[in-house]
């Protein structure tokens, strides 16, 4: 017999988790946020709520007096899911191999890496680099057996040392995995779990809603609303601290004066995307870096505020004038802009649809256009892109200056980060940073954000809300802000 409309019900031992983050491949490089958010593979260094290091698979770290030479000292009880114990030479193995693949670091500040023992290991770098412990807090450090590599250093199997290991990869739609029972921390309770990518907001909302899944997130408003008056599941709402912006190519004639880009700042309603579109009051962003991150947030500047006759007057002075349709012109060139952004973060395009309107009223022309996230980068290379809406994580990495020191030192920018930004002081003011210490180090951060703020090579919109919705069963469930893990481990089935 076929019946229709009906679902399963959901298995007393397995988890399903969706997400709209398709799982392309083995390569920690490529997809290992999934797999550090699946808990199969761990870092040497690991996070905690407030942003602070804390141990990893290394209990303890000390550098040299000028931060160029760094020992990380690892646990003595680990092993990895193929039963292989973990070592110096087996992380040593791991990095070099990582270290070769694109990361959201600069990787060139490392000169050598080595095991001083059986379970210490050193790095020694080309200069002082007072923020390097946090570097290997990143998924694409995250350490793997010698086996999980092939011929050319492919990964082959993914084989980490993390409670869960992998039992089935389905690229792109499903990763599973299992309680793996020789873990040297407390072990799971929940004994399967699946990652299944759903690609679209609504499709998730409905996966939870009948059951299908156990949480999904990356919700947009409509699907929230829908899911705040349906039974047995919560709705689980998170300041994390990414920030949605716009992204500028400061090499296009339209957008490389400081006046046209405050302009088009000052002509964003932005209390009026997050009340009356996101309905999240509060989070309008005056700078990139919002109040989740510490220093790096620099709580005397003005809120954002829509001063829509400020920003004509902006343009005026940068030589714009209405022609008669109301779009501005100069020198018989209309002021029309592109912006490409993505469905990964199905926010992304209610938002921009707001932007166009409200630049139409500033009198500049928007294209909007839905791609793949991978078109913002081709874009930034391949130098078509014109201005993008994104949501960039400022701590994929807990000390946003490794961050900048990768995207913002110097005009070519990084992929997701300023496009053409020229700004030789700023850049120096950088790399300075790298060498303070306590105070002086508080004081450059601030300095570095108020500049950013002012110079908006990038221009910020909200501070990002990641909304989740979790059925009943479900017990122990919290998002990381820091999006490194699913916490699956916290977490339980009760019917």
């Amino acid at each position: 017999m076929v019946t229709y409309g009906c679902t399963q019900p959901p298995a007393a031992d397995r988890l399903t988790i969706s997400g709209p983050f398709e799982p392309i491949s083995l390569d920690l490089a490529k997809a290992g946020y999934i797999f550090s958010r699946l808990q199969i593979v761990e870092t040497l260094v690991d996070i905690d709520n407030q942003g602070q290091l804390q141990a990893g698979l290394a209990t303890a770290w000390d550098s040299n007096p000028d931060a160029s030479v760094w020992r990380f000292h690892l646990r003595t009880d680990v092993s990895f899911h193929n039963g292989s114990p973990l070592d110096a030479n087996a992380v040593v193995t791991s990095l070099r191999i990582a270290l070769n693949k694109p990361a959201p670091f600069d990787q060139q500040i490392i000169a050598n890496v080595k095991a001083v023992d059986a379970h210490t290991v050193e790095f020694q770098l080309h200069s002082s680099y007072r923020p390097f412990a946090a570097i290997l807090t990143n998924y694409t450090t995250a350490i793997l057996a010698p086996a999980s590599f092939g011929s050319n250093d492919r990964i082959v199997s993914l084989i980490g040392t993390g409670p869960y290991q992998l039992t089935e990869f389905d690229p792109p739609h499903m990763v599973s995995v299992s309680r793996f029972d020789g873990y040297y921390g407390a072990k799971a309770y929940i004994p399967y779990v699946d990652y299944i990518t759903g690609h679209r907001s609504e499709s998730r909302a409905l996966m939870v809603q009948g059951g299908s899944a156990d949480i999904v997130y990356n919700l947009d408003p409509a699907s929230v609303q829908l899911l705040q008056q349906t039974a047995n599941v919560k709705v689980n709402t998170t300041p994390i601290p990414r920030t949605i912006l716009i992204k500028l190519n400061l090499a296009d004639p339209l957008l490389d004066s400081v006046k046209v880009r405050q302009a088009l700042s000052l002509a964003l309603d932005r209390q009026g995307i997050a009340e009356g579109i996101m309905h999240q009051p509060g989070v309008e962003a005056n700078q990139l870096f919002g109040p989740a991150m510490g220093i790096w947030h620099v709580n005397s500047l003005p809120p954002p505020r829509l001063n829509l006759d400020r920003a004509r007057a902006l343009m005026a002075e940068a030589g714009w004038q209405p022609d008669s349709t109301g779009i501005l012109q100069k020198q018989g060139k209309r002021f029309t802009l592109s912006m490409v952004t993505y469905a990964n973060r199905p926010e992304l395009i209610v938002i921009a649809t707001a932007i166009q309107a409200q630049w139409a009223r500033l009198g500049v022309a928007l294209d909007v256009q839905m791609e793949n996230a991978s078109a913002i980068p081709l874009g930034h290379v391949e130098g078509s892109l014109q201005t993008a809406l994104m949501a960039r994580n400022f701590a994929n990495i807990p000390d946003p200056l490794t961050v900048l020191l990768a995207d913002f030192s110097s005009p070519a920018g990084g992929d997701w980060g300023p496009m053409h930004w020229q700004d030789p002081a700023f850049f120096a003011q950088l790399k300075q940073t790298t060498q303070a210490t306590g105070a002086a180090y508080q004081q450059d951060v601030q300095q570095l954000s108020r500049h950013l703020a002012q110079s908006l090579p990038m221009i910020p919109v909200l501070y990002y809300v990641q909304q989740s919705a979790v059925a009943d069963r479900v017990h122990g469930f919290s998002f990381d802000p820091y999006e490194r893990s699913f916490r699956i481990t916290d977490m339980v089935l009760q019917p």
